[in-house]
């Protein structure tokens, strides 16, 4: 068996050969390394004991019992704060939370008011527009609206035409205006009958008023028909108009102008003059505005000229026979 060198003669067990830099004192893989050892570790509880003679445990091994080891101050006031610090996160949580719905309700109601703002602009708009196409001239509208209220008259050998208005004549009658000169031969002799006629219907009428200076009569029929509104303003020269009637017995005619001129102080009394086309017949037609009522009684026309008609206001007639 090889042993290995030693100086003092002490037979030992081969060791390998060493790198001689590794036997250096300050190189830290060296033989010098193992000489220095680490401390030992400290065995213990890691708390401190009680300081006072409290009890003792007693230890699994059979060693040297333990003392009761009392709970650290610190750690009891941390065990203490941590409650009160997750109440306090709760509680500032809560209040954020609550202020940010107030904020959000606050800025629902700014975004309701102004949804309702601009809803109540665009109502307020199309009440404009609405008014403003309830203006608009519409002649087929305004014929369909007043024919079924418009009549020839037959009065002898003489044709012209006659409209319902109000509703004075009582449950099943109708009060009808015409003018004066259109029955004037009936009156005369003494004869109160006329003849309505609308298409394929023809029915009775009764004279019941009359006023020659106003060329004005009022007749009535036992049967129901609507009457047309008549306008309470004053008309205007430029408003457009429409005027029905049977100019030569030629019944549902329609003709449009506007109204030129608005004469108050005439010798017979107030006229309106329009330019709407008329011949004889049209005599006690309406003439009607851009509203369907009723403004004037059509009476007659320049002889030598065109474009000149004339019109009975509507308010002469119902100031006269109380019946609009």
């Amino acid at each position: 068996m090889t042993t290995a060198y030693d100086p003092f003669g002490v037979p030992g067990q081969r060791r390998p050969p060493q790198d001689p830099l590794l036997s250096l004192p300050d190189h830290p893989s060296g033989e010098w390394a193992t000489a220095a050892r680490r401390p030992a570790p400290q065995v213990g509880h890691p708390r401190p004991a009680r300081r006072d003679n409290g009890p003792y445990l007693a230890s699994p091994t059979g060693g040297a019992p333990f003392p009761v080891v009392a709970e650290p101050a610190e750690v009891r006031r941390r065990g203490r704060l941590a409650p009160a610090l997750l109440a306090l996160v709760l509680l500032a949580g809560g209040g954020f939370m609550a202020w940010r719905l107030d904020r959000a309700d606050s800025r629902f109601d700014e975004r309701l008011a102004a949804s309702q703002q601009r809803e109540s602009q665009l109502a307020e708009r199309a009440d404009r527009l609405e008014k403003q196409l309830a203006g608009v001239f519409d002649p087929e509208a305004i014929s369909s609206s007043v024919l079924p209220s418009v009549f020839r008259v037959r009065a002898g050998n003489f044709t012209g035409t006659a409209f319902s208005v109000g509703d004075e004549a009582g449950k099943g009658k109708a009060n009808l205006l015409t003018n004066y000169h259109v029955i004037e031969s009936v009156w005369e002799s003494g004869g109160k009958k006329v003849f309505l006629e609308r298409g394929k219907d023809e029915m009775t009428a009764t004279i019941v008023k009359v006023s020659s200076g106003k060329d004005l009569a009022v007749l009535r029929t036992d049967r129901e028909i609507a009457g047309l509104d008549t306008a309470p303003k004053t008309v205007k020269p430029g408003q457009q108009v429409v005027v029905v009637g049977a100019p030569l017995g030629l019944e549902d005619t329609v003709t449009t102008g506007v109204v030129s001129a608005y004469r108050p102080d005439d010798a017979d009394g107030p006229s309106i003059q329009f330019d709407a086309p008329i011949n004889p017949g049209n005599s006690g037609g309406p003439v009607v505005n851009s509203s369907d009522e009723v403004i004037g009684i059509a009476t007659a026309k320049a002889r030598d000229a065109e474009g000149i008609g004339l019109a009975v206001p509507i308010k002469t007639a119902c100031d006269t026979f109380k019946i609009c």
